[in-house]
């Protein structure tokens, strides 16, 4: 009985050290992330160009919603 339950424990661990291995020569997840760090870069990249690119645009409008707000009403 003893021994009977310890070759099943042998097999199990041979079974999830082979499960380990395998994940760990895996390098799909890896590309994955490199992928999603990438793309995350360009997006600020994006977001910081189009700030310094409409900057006077969006420096107007908020001018322009200062001067609403202050002189309450005469707005266009």
């Amino acid at each position: 009985m003893i021994k009977n339950f310890a070759l099943r424990l042998l097999v199990t661990l041979q079974g999830i050290e082979s499960k380990v291995t395998s994940m760990a020569t895996d390098e799909e997840g890896q590309t994955l992330a490199e992928y999603g760090l990438i793309m995350a870069v360009i997006a600020v990249a994006v977001i910081v160009a189009s700030a310094v690119a409409f900057k006077t645009a969006i420096v107007g409008s908020f001018t322009n919603a200062t001067n609403c707000l202050n002189q309450a009403g005469s707005c266009k």
